[in-house]
């Protein structure tokens, strides 16, 4: 790393081609990439924007979902102000290019702040707020972070708790020095729900940025593309967190190659609901878009978790214009039961979906109602978010998920015995495991030995989605290899059942996990929603699905019919939630049975116990001797599942 003043200005990203082939793909990279891209860091990117586009609107952050209510708007040189006031900040609180900067914010417009501002002047780390306190405090003392900007809303409704979570996180966190509030907006419009609360020692009102200077960086820091941006956790909501590194230059490329691939201009305006802590929000979600002059509207605190954003949201799309719609598929089947009721949605020229694979039915529904054809793309964290993009004007079928970014490399190689990637690469047509090699490829985990995991021994990123390449050089993706349903040894796709109970037009969402299995290991189940005001049977749906998926081994047992579907914060289906349900089923099964073959009688319970854990409780009415013997029958009936499962048969109290 150098310093200097300020970092040379370059043009903002734009489209250089139409990408229309893997050719189009491939003709970019016959320039190098140091020439196509000379931007080394996110802070250039704002600096380029805010000198090409001045007063233009960067950021509209909406109070409320009311189409017709006030937004709040700022420019982009507003924004780079706010990012050099932060920055600015947070270097007299001892941040510098290896510090960490905590991020705990529901979506607001202090997020890019604390985003980019954190990122320019040392290393920013967003987190999800839903996590445990235990889970966070791990995560930011792995990191080491000196400060947590917080969202400072102390009710008792909307994003509640965060504040008191951040308080408890002082005394959690060892290398914490500083807290900064960020007061929510009614307060910082005088709202008489609150004037500013007295401030623990140890505890800054973020607003004091404003004192800071707004034209430049004071630590003159010049950002290399290969320092480290960002830490984003990966996985936590069942097991530990992992923090992935993020470099300047990977997240750099992540907004140029999303742009070339996407198009986008500065006419364009989008409505970005993703979480701010997750990559799919943050990088080809804002970066891009920030990168590129496109308006980016911030649609309340609570973004796509709002079900008044749902709600309104063709009616927002038309007051606002946009220009297209980015939304993970459970988004999508929630838009898909929202009438038009008269919204002119013509603005809308691009529907991009990821993070899930898009049913067909889902994708054939959305381009009846609304007449959007929906694009796939992927992204994970461990590319900065974007790996590859079906871009407009390209209509291909659900599960295809287009071309890689350019200068990237694609392979797509055999499972081993234990489902890892071999080295035996797959021909056009023949699935695998996907892997990849990338400028935007994270610098590796925090800890070394899951970034050792994360690689194949010849340095290729092992991603764990399954799906092949067809003749035109486009991924299609099936699952994860994780998702496989393993039947006696035979690998079962849950893709091929959730196409066939999806194209039920009674069924809203629906996801194929394996049930636990004494013999055969695992069982095809299926789990599903209905479209609302439909009614289905489980025993109906089930023969729907038996009739459309050929293979008999791969024919659920059986399917149940939820209220809702479990999803992470992000809104993908959350299958360890899924397999945890039906283990429980099976366990409950076998429960019944051995009271049945003993005429055991009395209350009994089946909980989940943790991953992959089931706990058993059983109040019976019987004699000591009789407990003692049902207790020895589940004890047996139950060891052979590949589930772990405590059993207590105690006395009913008189």
């Amino acid at each position: 790393m150098t310093t200097t003043s300020a970092p040379p200005l370059n043009p903002p990203f734009s489209r250089v081609a139409s990408i229309r082939s893997l050719a189009d793909v491939e003709r970019l990279e016959a320039r190098p990439l140091a020439q196509a891209l000379p931007v080394q860091s996110t802070y250039e990117i704002f600096c380029n924007a805010a000198h090409a586009f001045g007063d233009k609107t960067a950021l509209t952050f909406l109070p409320t979902a009311n189409p017709d209510d006030t937004p709040m708007r700022w420019s982009f040189n507003q924004l780079l102000a706010g990012i050099h006031q932060t920055a600015n900040l947070l270097h007299t609180l001892g941040v510098g290019p290896e510090v960490a900067v905590a991020v705990l914010l529901p979506g607001c417009l202090e997020y890019h702040l604390a985003l980019w501002g954190g990122e320019a002047a040392g290393i920013v780390q967003p987190l999800n707020p839903m996590l445990t306190d235990e889970k966070i405090a791990a995560m930011m003392t792995l990191a080491r972070a000196k400060v947590l900007i917080a969202w400072g809303d102390e009710r008792t409704d909307g994003d509640a708790g965060l504040w008191a979570k951040a308080l408890r996180l002082r005394g959690q966190v060892p290398t914490l020095t500083t807290v900064l509030r960020v007061a929510p907006h009614d307060e910082a419009q005088g709202d008489v729900k609150g004037a500013t609360p007295a401030l623990p020692d140890g505890v800054m009102d973020f607003a004091a940025r404003t004192a800071q200077p707004a034209d430049h960086l004071v630590s003159r820091r010049r950002i290399a593309a290969t320092d480290i941006a960002a830490y984003f956790h990966t996985g936590g909501t069942t097991g530990a967190p992992k923090l992935a590194r993020h470099s300047h230059g990977a997240q750099v490329f992540t907004a140029w190659g999303s742009v070339q691939m996407q198009g986008i201009t500065p006419g364009d305006v989008g409505i970005n609901g993703y979480p701010l802590f997750h990559v799919a929000g943050v990088l080809p979600g804002s970066l891009a878009a920030l990168s590129a002059g496109v308006e980016t509207i911030i649609p309340t605190t609570g973004l796509f978790r709002n079900r008044e954003v749902i709600a309104n949201y063709w009616r927002l799309a038309e007051r606002y214009r946009c220009t297209y719609l980015s939304a993970v598929p459970t988004v999508l089947a929630a838009l898909a039961n929202v009438p038009l009721d008269g919204a002119d949605i013509r603005s809308l020229r691009y529907c991009r979906t990821g993070a899930a694979i898009l049913a067909p039915e889902l994708a054939a529904r959305f381009e009846r109602l609304f007449g959007l054809h929906v694009h796939e793309s992927l992204g994970m964290t461990e590319m900065a978010g974007i790996s590859t993009i079906t871009p407009p004007g390209v209509e291909a079928p659900a599960g295809c998920v287009g071309w890689r970014l350019p200068y990237t490399q694609l392979r797509i190689v055999a499972l081993d015995a234990h489902g890892n990637a071999s080295d035996q690469d797959m021909p056009p047509g023949e699935a695998g495991m996907v892997l990849f090699k990338s400028p935007n490829l994270f610098s590796g985990f925090l800890d070394a030995a899951d970034t050792a995991r994360a690689f194949t021994h010849d340095g290729w990123l092992a991603t764990g989605d399954l799906g092949f390449v067809d003749g035109e050089g486009r991924l299609h993706l099936s699952g994860r290899s994780k998702d496989l349903i393993i039947r006696s040894g035979h690998n079962i796709d849950p893709k091929v059942i959730e196409d066939a109970l999806g194209a039920h037009p009674a069924v809203q969402l629906c996801a194929a996990v394996g049930a636990p299995d004494a013999y055969a290991g695992e069982l095809p189940v299926v789990y599903a929603t209905l479209v609302p005001g439909a009614e289905a049977t489980a025993a109906e749906l089930l023969a729907f699905t038996a009739g459309r998926v050929d293979e008999a081994v791969a024919r659920p047992r059986w399917v149940q019919v939820l209220g809702s579907m479990p999803v992470t914060n992000v809104g993908k289906i959350f299958k360890p939630e899924l397999r945890l349900r039906a283990a429980c089923h099976t366990v409950a099964a076998l429960v019944d049975a051995a009271c049945a073959e003993l005429g055991a009688d009395g209350a009994r319970d089946v909980l989940p116990d943790g991953d992959n854990a089931v706990r058993v409780v059983i109040a019976t009415d019987g004699t000591p001797d009789a407990a003692e013997a049902l207790q020895a029958r589940l004890d047996a009936m139950l060891a052979p599942l590949p589930v772990r499962t405590t059993v207590q048969v105690v006395q009913a109290k008189a």
